[in-house]
């Protein structure tokens, strides 16, 4: 029952925070900075748990349109099989020329995806066998989930291989930024276990959030509920508009952005589904630790990344890139959450939490930053 209680307190905790976030964001800023991390990569340890990864916007089937928020529209070309058991990765092919650019992803679980074929992880690029947009990882690291060539929901082994097509899309439609909700089961009460995945669909120029269980082959997503705090008074959460999903921690709690409200959002459904706003921002990413989630907001005329860290006392914010001169976004949480990776417009930089180091440029690949855990 602790672990009940602990998450009633949070979510009070988090209850009425459109009304103070701007007070807090305002008097929480502190100086930002960053910490080098490494990556690793198919059969590689993760030694710091922190990986670069490049982005890209989903896949379109049958017309032009967005992914997520932001991000640059894959390759239309080279497109690969998305079929299960479909040809697997490899290590770019000996004798090509490989690109002059800074790639210090070794042993740190940093990957990037950036609409091409090649995922940069682990000091090198691997060959998925189809344009990858929007990687991002299962909490154990054993199987990662993409957009591919067709603009199908993909599953693969970290290598690329065994690629398994959760969903089809069936044309017209981009799809965009999936994520990994994982559960345990609480027998305690009485609640099951959850391994599912969370995307995007764009239809009809409108953005709503889906989900299909991990495991499905050539299935039907649904649409994600979104229900409201269970309190008199509070308005109806925006079913479409919604973007940009991150799960992280134990209890499967994930959190999206709306482009409509320019709002974060929360979603918790451990015991029963409810969620609410949180602060203004885009692009936000929680922690596996379930206690912090960062995001994208525009200061001075550059986007900057903030930390939300909930306390006891409330939830409180820092401005992890003060004074910044460049454009910080698509942040990812490093295992263990004190580290975030993001994308600039120079390639992928590494930062901690705590402040105690500026950014520092890891990867220059351009693209979508994510982790995986090994």
């Amino acid at each position: 029952m602790s672990a009940r209680t602990g998450r009633r307190n949070r979510r009070s905790r988090r209850n009425g925070r459109g009304h103070a976030a701007a007070v807090a964001l305002t008097t929480g800023i502190t100086a930002g900075a960053a910490l080098m991390l490494t990556a690793c990569g198919p059969d590689g340890s993760l030694s710091n748990g922190q990986a670069p990864s490049p982005s890209a916007t989903g896949s379109v089937k049958g017309q032009a349109g967005q992914g997520g928020q932001q991000g640059d529209q894959g390759s239309a070309d080279g497109k690969g099989g998305s079929g299960a058991g479909a040809q697997g990765a490899s290590a770019q092919p000996a004798g090509s020329a490989a690109p002059a650019k800074l790639n210090g992803t070794a042993g740190t679980g940093l990957t990037i995806s950036d609409g091409t074929r090649y995922v940069v992880m682990n000091g090198t690029r691997v060959d998925f066998g189809t344009e990858v947009r929007d990687l991002a990882w299962a909490p154990d690291g054993h199987r990662a989930v993409f957009v591919d060539g067709d603009g199908d929901l993909v599953t693969a082994a970290p290598d690329g291989s065994d690629r398994v097509v959760l969903a089809r899309n069936p044309g017209g439609q981009t799809w965009s930024h999936p994520t990994w909700r994982h559960r345990d089961a609480d027998p305690q009460n009485g609640f099951p276990a959850a391994d599912d995945i969370f995307f995007v669909i764009r239809a009809g120029g409108v953005s709503r959030l889906y989900q299909i269980p991990s495991g499905a082959r050539d299935g039907r997503p649904t649409p994600l509920p979104l229900a409201g705090e269970p309190t008199e008074g509070m308005a109806e959460l925006p079913q479409t508009g919604n973007v940009w999903p991150s799960a992280g921690g134990r209890y499967g709690e994930s959190v999206y952005a709306n482009s409509d409200t320019g709002k974060v959002y929360i979603r918790d459904d451990y015991l029963r589904q409810q969620g609410s706003a949180i602060t203004e921002g885009s692009e936000p990413a929680a922690a596996d630790t379930g206690n912090d989630i960062v995001f994208v907001r525009s200061v001075g005329g550059h986007d900057h990344l903030f930390l939300e860290h909930s306390a006891d006392s409330g939830p409180q914010y820092t401005d992890l890139t003060p004074g910044a001169t460049t454009d910080y976004t698509e942040p990812a949480f490093a295992p263990g959450g004190r580290t975030v990776a993001a994308r600039t417009p120079d390639g992928i930089v590494t930062l901690p939490v705590d402040g105690s180091h500026a950014p520092v440029k890891v990867s220059g690949y351009v693209g979508l930053p994510a982790y995986r855990t090994s």
